[in-house]
């Protein structure tokens, strides 16, 4: 079986808890479930920060993905910021989003993502990234257990040589807009 490569981002930035920064459609209009002006930028920008349009990634951990996952909406996670976020990298590519996960079943798309070679693209919630994280390496130590709110900008990236070695964990910043830091997440 071939390495595997599993890279994990946040969606991109929402609408703030007082409700003076609005999430917007597409289209413009006011909606509380999408992302806002800085989200878009940020959804557009990782367009070409995994699909550049010649020579290589950015960061030598990072790379193209074959695959690419976004929370799907349902009844209880109304959200699409997860899908849009990843909706341009989708686009160049040419990849179909896979959305048949839900908030709340990180263990059974743990499971999947377990199951994929070459490299996969998750976009999710970042209270339950590290739930993700734990599932695929197997205990909660490998990663963060905590995904600080006011962070949009990193990648998790966990690798896999062969199918009988360890994953191993890092952090690419992304360092696409304005504010965006070099920091990882402390453990």
């Amino acid at each position: 079986m071939p390495a595997r490569k599993i890279m994990i981002i946040r969606h991109a930035e929402k609408p703030s808890d007082d409700g003076s920064i609005a999430g917007v459609t597409a289209a413009g209009a006011q909606d509380p479930e999408e992302l806002i002006v800085q989200g878009w930028q940020r959804a557009g920008a990782l367009g070409r920060f995994f699909a550049p349009f010649s020579g290589p990634l950015r960061d030598p951990g990072l790379a193209v993905p074959g695959a690419i996952f976004a929370s799907g909406v349902a009844k209880h996670a109304k959200s699409r910021r997860p899908q849009h976020t990843v909706l341009e990298v989708s686009a160049l590519l040419g990849i179909a989003l896979d959305t048949n996960f839900t908030k709340g079943d990180e263990v059974d798309l743990a499971a999947t993502l377990k199951t994929l070679d070459g490299v996969t693209l998750v976009a999710w919630q970042h209270e339950d990234i590290p739930a993700i994280v734990n599932a695929i390496t197997g205990n909660a130590t490998t990663c963060p257990q905590k995904w600080p709110g006011e962070r949009f900008d990193l990648v998790w990236v966990l690798d896999q040589p062969d199918p009988s070695a360890a994953w191993s964990f890092s952090q690419v910043p992304q360092m696409l807009l304005s504010g965006d830091s070099t920091d990882p997440i402390p453990f």
